[in-house]
């Protein structure tokens, strides 16, 4: 029997550091364009897909 994680978050992006803690890697922006632009390139480059949280804070989830 094999056993997989399915889902895990594998980044967070955000230009407010303040409002993130975890133990994952955190890029932190200088801006929310930025932000938008490093998602995109993220989830291209890991094959996951960006979730916009409305707060100015974005992960980067494996499905």
């Amino acid at each position: 029997m094999e056993i997989a994680l399915k889902e895990q978050i594998l980044g967070i992006v955000t230009p407010y550091p303040e409002r993130v803690l975890g133990n994952v890697p955190i890029f932190i922006t200088k801006d929310d364009q930025e932000a938008q632009h490093l998602c995109l390139l993220l989830s291209r480059i890991l094959k996951a897909m960006a979730h916009d949280l409305e707060n100015g804070v974005y992960i980067i989830v494996k499905h």
